[in-house]
């Protein structure tokens, strides 16, 4: 048992000087040392030799279990160091050359004017709410006094997914969840901004997905007053101090009255692509809420009145920037989005 306890002992020395990996090491380690490896042979004939030979063999057994394990762990060691030493040469920086230049982002020119418009609001007791965008057919029509078969609703092409389930065509019904999940708690004044979908024809001025922004007002002694100095502050300024506003009589099923809203244009009124030479530009839609929109959401209308403007984002946008095709704002071109740098 000797004789192979030594031919082990001198079958690992030369072994060990051959391996050049760590990993490699270690196997090689288990294949030796471990319970179930070579070693363990001479630990198991142990047993089978006359007691008065097992403490002098037992001490030779340990001795050169000893040894290999010192060895081992030396070499680990040495390959530990070799790889580090290999890493630190690979991964070394030279600190006099240039450093890498790494351009800053910016941000969308839509998300600039949204963060305006919120910023214009916040200070005035504003808070911002979201609803999804997949919604069902009675916060997105019915709740807005639209119910089915009006012809209102002919005025927005839909995105049916089911006969009650569809892509949101305005940013509305989250008006009508939050009046909902307020009931008759006021005021509420808040801002609802995000995408909404209409089946449109793509192309310079339309986009089958496009943004919104809306705010909502509801208390009591709410007037078109209120309305006029909100927009009338609204313009001024995202466009500028020197702008005024003018209100033309529309409709919208979900108010009464109902305004169109134009900005004065900066033009002189001759050739302008912008205003076509009205000296008015228009760029939103508002109106006092209906009282049928006001039942619907649980509040009683000889108590409360409420205001709703709702902001084309994608317009603004384009009207704030000179713009001149909606399909720049979506295609993701960074020729486009990079030009607003300085907005950060």
């Amino acid at each position: 048992m000797l004789e192979k306890l030594q031919e082990l002992k001198k079958e690992v020395v030369q072994k060990i000087q051959t391996i050049t990996q760590a990993k490699a090491l270690q196997e090689y380690k288990i294949e030796i040392l471990s319970k179930k490896g070579a070693f363990s042979y001479f630990m198991e004939e142990l047993k089978k030799v006359p007691n008065e030979e097992k403490p002098s063999l037992g001490q030779k057994i340990n001795e050169v279990k000893v040894q290999l394990t010192s060895l081992f762990e030396e070499k680990e060691n040495e390959l530990k160091q070799k790889e580090l030493k290999e890493k630190l040469e690979k991964e070394r920086i030279d600190v006099t050359l240039p450093g890498y230049q790494y351009q800053t982002g910016s941000k969308h020119p839509m998300n600039i004017v949204i963060d305006e418009i919120i910023q214009i609001f916040l200070p005035l007791g504003y808070k911002v709410e979201e609803g999804p965008e997949v919604e069902q057919d009675f916060y997105n029509f019915e709740c807005l006094n639209i119910p089915k078969n009006h012809p209102a609703r002919d005025m927005q092409d839909t995105f049916y997914i089911t006969d009650n389930v569809l892509l949101r065509t305005h940013t509305s019904p989250v008006q009508a969840r939050t009046m909902e999940k307020n009931k008759e708690k006021t005021p509420i004044k808040i801002l609802c901004p995000g995408k909404v979908y209409r089946r449109d024809d793509d192309d310079a001025t339309h986009s089958h997905q496009f943004m919104q922004l809306e705010a909502l007002v509801i208390d009591k002694d709410i007037t078109m007053a209120n309305l006029k100095a909100t927009l009338d502050l609204v313009a001024k300024k995202l466009f500028g101090e020197k702008r005024q506003i003018r209100l033309r009589a529309s409709y919208f099923p979900f108010t009464e009255p109902s305004v169109e809203v134009d900005v004065s244009c900066t033009c002189n009124r001759k050739g302008c692509p912008v205003c076509k030479d009205t000296g008015w530009i228009e760029i939103l839609g508002a109106g006092m809420v209906h009282p049928n929109v006001l039942k619907m959401g649980g509040y009683d209308p000889s108590q409360y009145k409420g205001f709703a403007i709702g902001f084309g984002i994608d317009r603004i946008t384009m009207l704030k920037y000179g713009i001149d095709d909606i399909r720049h704002l979506y295609n993701n071109d960074l020729r486009v989005i990079t030009q607003f740098k300085k907005e950060r």
